[in-house]
């Protein structure tokens, strides 16, 4: 995990927050971590999905008390 940053998407809806997540991963070089912060349901079946579908890393999920955290770890260039 070379790189960590982190994108806040809480208050954001469905499909906000993964569109949010791929236009920050898009310029960054393979092995970029990025927190994501979200607190809409939809998230917990939206990022894992996209992670499959692009290829990166869902590397934990973290329940807090008033959002979840996503680690994704870019995994290839898009």
């Amino acid at each position: 995990m070379s790189n960590l940053d982190t994108l806040d998407a809480t208050g954001l809806l469905c499909p906000l927050p993964v569109l949010k997540l791929r236009k920050r991963l898009k310029p960054l070089p393979a092995g970029t971590c990025i927190r994501l912060l979200a607190d809409d349901p939809a998230a917990a079946v939206d990022v894992p999905h996209f992670c499959r579908e692009a290829g990166h890393d869902l590397l934990t999920v973290t329940e807090e008390s008033e959002h979840t955290i996503y680690l994704v770890c870019k995994r290839d260039a898009e």
